[in-house]
């Protein structure tokens, strides 16, 4: 099975692109909903997180309080270092966990969705790399509207991610997602075809 990561800046429409390989039939495996259950009530994550920073971030319910932990690794570079520690290899093991399921169904491809994909140094761990790509103009009009945030929060969170270049750099394949969703869907069709043809003939070799 042909492994591919998907990545792109933040408001570059991962979701839109991923969600329409969905609909095609493809396997799709997203870092950040794994990120939530490398975290889920009695899991080893969330044990490793109590024991490094207190039962003060464990809710009434026995769930992972994010904005208490939040605020403490947001100022704290040690903090989220050692938060990135564990949380990282568990988002890995069920992300390979997840690939494993879907090579035994026999799926011809799958779509992992990794945000932080060059940042985290994973494009080598993966057989193609998918960029979402849109300028820079975009993603800070697309955060202010989504998250309401001013231009000045919107350009200090793309410039704590990897650039646009070197995104581009390591991409296989790039989409560009700045016209109509109509035009989105046509480039993902294509893209689609292509992916088969070249998970074919990754199976036969």
């Amino acid at each position: 099975m042909l492994t591919v990561a998907l990545t792109g800046g933040i408001a570059s429409g991962k979701t839109a692109v991923s969600d329409t390989f969905n609909t095609l039939g493809v396997p799709v495996i997203d870092a950040d909903l794994l990120s939530r259950e490398a975290v889920a009530p009695e899991s080893p994550g969330l044990n490793q997180i109590k024991a490094r920073f207190g039962d003060s971030i464990i809710t009434e319910d026995g769930t992972l309080d994010r904005k208490k932990l939040r605020q403490i690794v947001f100022n704290d570079e040690q903090s989220r270092k050692a938060l990135e520690a564990i949380v990282h290899p568990e988002v890995r093991r069920l992300t390979r966990e997840a690939i494993e399921q879907h090579k035994q169904a026999l799926a011809p491809y799958c779509i992992v969705v990794i945000p932080l994909l060059v940042e985290t140094g994973q494009q080598n761990n993966y057989d193609h790399v998918v960029v979402v790509d849109v300028s820079e103009e975009t993603q800070i009009k697309r955060v202010a509207a989504r998250d309401g945030s001013s231009e000045a929060q919107a350009k200090k969170i793309l410039s704590s991610q990897a650039t646009r270049k070197e995104r581009l750099d390591v991409a296989d394949d790039v989409i560009t997602n700045s016209g109509t969703l109509q035009e989105l869907h046509t480039a993902i069709q294509s893209l689609h075809q292509k992916l088969l043809n070249i998970a074919a003939k990754h199976i036969s070799h």
